[in-house]
């Protein structure tokens, strides 16, 4: 077959899909990006083209950045936990025993039901007057603690990561797991002989061998928390006094409470670039293996 024979047989192969991609997320990228730079009700034919206006609003609005600062939150304390118990627990589930495969039921049963499900479940647990949270408080004398855990300012942030991180950590637990297994068995055996066991042979073998899986994890648990909105809505909707509010709360209240969809559409495209810049990032910062070799 003739180079040009090959391009166009490659080329029909790939044009469906790139015309789908190019429909389904393409032009609404575009069309949210023009529709950013106009005042827009929603609901008339009438728009008034404003420019940089939205963007000029959105850098001096300070719930904005309350919410990018809560996002950031969720993804920095809530990340680092998740991804701790997922290590964590993934260890603990190896092997092909029947504990092992109940631990695996158990540990992604959160991952089989709705958001609006662990919504609920949620608000339950944390209800102050009856949830199981303040039930296990009082039966152990520690009144004092008990706080109406999603209507105060200072624990209402807590106690949806919380809930977000019971939800999330299963995915986090069995990839982890899935790269815990990928690792030859002979590289434990050698390491043994060089004396690394323990905490150092983590260290030192197992942690830096799960890189790869390490770099996909971070890049999802990244983009999963700045696109919070479900579990964020149903709970508190972004109360109380904006503390829990996150991006797409605010650009949900804007565009669909307050029929200002220029400007939601302004936070959109910045938590488009926020996503981004975020996963290039974390992309250069895992942008060597460490195990890999190197040559002078």
């Amino acid at each position: 077959m003739s180079k040009r024979g090959r391009g166009l047989f490659i080329v029909s192969f790939l044009a469906p899909a790139v015309l789908i991609y190019a429909g389904v997320v393409v032009y609404p990228l575009i069309q949210s990006f023009a529709l950013s730079t106009y005042q827009w009700s929603g609901l008339s034919n009438q728009r008034k083209y404003v420019g940089a206006q939205n963007f000029v609003k959105l850098a001096h609005d300070d719930i904005f950045w309350e919410a990018v600062r809560n996002n950031l939150s969720l993804l920095v304390v809530g990340g680092a936990i998740i991804l701790a118990i997922a290590v964590a627990v993934a260890h603990g589930i190896q092997g092909s025993g029947r504990l092992s495969k109940t631990l695996r039921s158990v540990v992604l049963f959160p991952q089989m039901i709705s958001l609006v499900a662990v919504a609920i479940l949620w608000l339950f647990v944390l209800n102050p007057e009856f949830g199981l949270v303040t039930s296990f408080l009082n039966a152990v004398h520690l009144e004092g603690w008990v706080h109406t855990w999603l209507g105060e300012p200072r624990t209402a942030l807590g106690s949806v990561g919380v809930a977000f991180a019971w939800y999330a950590v299963g995915f986090y637990i069995m990839l982890f797991a899935a790269g815990l297994k990928a690792i030859p068995a002979d590289i434990y055996e050698a390491s043994e002989l060089d004396g690394a066991v323990g905490l150092r042979r983590f260290w030192k073998v197992t942690w830096p061998m799960l890189w790869s899986v390490k770099r996909i994890a971070v890049v999802h648990i990244a983009i999963t928390v700045v696109n919070v909105f479900a579990l964020v809505y149903l709970m508190t909707q972004g109360g109380p006094d904006h503390s829990t509010e996150v991006m797409l709360t605010y650009l949900y209240s804007n565009a669909f409470l307050y029929s200002k969809f220029g400007y939601g559409t302004a936070i959109a495209v910045a938590n488009f670039v926020i996503v981004m810049l975020i996963a290039a990032a974390i992309l250069l910062a895992f942008r060597r293996d460490p195990t890999e070799r190197r040559t002078a």
